[in-house]
């Protein structure tokens, strides 16, 4: 099982996930992270540490973002994989709690 970045993580990419994680299995895009489930171990740290709820487990994904299973897995094979925290985006804060922000992720 592994663990699956959602789309409330889109325009705000807080790292705060990052930071705990013991195996280093998230991956950076423009915008947006993803978790490697190849790589994930499914220790459950990152999902407390998120500000914005955007971490599920995979077997407790709503129904909403199914397709983000998909997504993690096929941008986590193209990102590059950060360790460390990072400053959010100057914006991010103005982007919590909008909804139906799949438009604007970029690949």
């Amino acid at each position: 099982m592994t663990f699956v970045v959602t789309e409330p993580c889109i325009k705000c990419k807080y790292t705060d996930c990052v930071e705990v994680c013991p195996v280093d299995c998230f991956y950076e895009g423009p915008n947006f992270l993803v978790i490697h489930p190849d790589e994930c171990i499914d220790c459950a740290l990152c999902e407390p540490e998120c500000p914005v709820n955007a971490i599920y487990s995979e077997d407790e994904l709503p129904e909403k973002y199914q397709e983000y299973l998909e997504l993690n897995t096929k941008l986590s094979a193209k990102w590059e994989n950060i360790s460390a925290q990072i400053d959010a985006p100057a914006d991010a804060d103005d982007w919590v709690g909008v909804e139906n922000k799949r438009q604007y992720l970029e690949e």
